[in-house]
């Protein structure tokens, strides 16, 4: 049973957010999790599958209406995430809609209507893809350079932010057009087109609220705390050691050995094969270093080894 004050937690089984919120399919399989995970826990499938544990629930409570915590979420998995939405939208959806409406348009009289509507709708899509292909091949590359610490002066993510828009208003017209001005006998299989239509809109808004209320905040956290780092980063060049007073004093060497990894851009899995560990025993580190130091992304681990030069700025691989 979901408490609905806490949200969902790793220690549900994925069986309980699915009977909880049937609509949470569409995100799990941009996870690339498999179905078929019978009645093993949240924290089980998110380590099974290489996924962060955090960034997966934050989704799902987001998505469901419940209480989120946003420095849960890694932008590098949600990255993933966001780009396996893009080709679901783009690859499956649209292209499952589109043929709906064929079928639906066929059974018609009104066939020069008909043909506008397609092309409207065709349109939408074009336009729907160009802002994909640009997040893709623009955002999330200069989102990938931040967390190889690499910053570009001349953008941000308010650059992109200020413009940003969720593009189902369109799709809501196009709706509203069929159900209040396009007149055919033939009403079940334009029901089944627009049903269709109504659940992608709806999927649509909910893309939007994860990267308005996810993705956007993380990547101008990440931004503001590598200015900073930076600004302060020490020059002198015999600063070799860290303040062995500092917070790196906190964390066992296994701990240590486990931000150095993350820094070399290894996720759960290679850590865990190369210190000859489990998965599990991994993000029980993980968790500990974040309850420690109060950080709780890959990109906020590598800053931390940089500064206290747990590896060399040269060593960072992205994560």
């Amino acid at each position: 049973m979901v408490d609905k004050r806490q949200g969902y937690m790793p220690s549900h089984t994925m069986r309980e957010l699915i009977r909880d919120n049937a609509l949470l399919l569409p995100a799990i399989s941009r996870f690339n999790i498999a179905f078929g995970f019978g009645d093993r826990t949240v924290r089980q499938i998110c380590a099974d599958n290489g996924v962060d544990t955090g960034t997966f629930l934050t989704v799902c409570n987001l998505l469901s209406g419940y209480e989120y915590d946003p420095l849960k979420v890694s932008l590098d998995s949600l990255m993933v995430y966001l780009k396996r939405a893009h080709s679901s939208f783009l690859d499956v959806t649209f292209p499952n809609i589109r043929h709906r409406l064929i079928e639906a348009i066929n059974s018609s009289e009104t066939g020069e209507v008909a043909l506008l509507l397609m092309k409207f709708f065709d349109n939408y899509v074009v336009e729907v893809r160009n802002h994909m292909d640009h997040e893709n091949n623009v955002i999330f590359r200069y989102v990938g350079a931040l967390l190889e610490n690499r910053i570009d002066e001349d953008f941000s993510i308010a650059a992109f932010s200020g413009n940003h828009s969720h593009m189902a208003a369109k799709l809501n017209e196009l709706k509203d057009i069929f159900i209040y001005h396009y007149k055919q006998n033939e009403n079940p299989r334009l029901s089944a087109a627009l049903f269709d239509i109504i659940m992608c809109e709806r999927d649509m808004m909910a893309h939007f609220d994860v990267e308005n209320m996810l993705f956007i905040p993380a990547v101008e956290n990440l931004e503001s705390n590598l200015r900073s780092m930076l600004e302060t980063a020490p020059v002198s060049a015999d600063d070799d050691e860290a303040d062995p007073s500092g917070p790196v004093s906190s964390l066992s060497e296994r701990e240590k050995d486990i931000i150095r990894h993350i820094a070399h851009g290894k996720v759960n899995k290679e850590i865990a094969d190369a210190l000859c560990i489990s998965v599990h025993t991994v993000a029980t580190h993980r968790r500990n270093i974040s309850s420690k130091l109060g950080i709780h992304t890959s990109a906020g681990l590598i800053i931390f080894a940089i500064i206290n030069h747990l590896v060399d700025v040269n060593e960072v691989s992205p994560v």
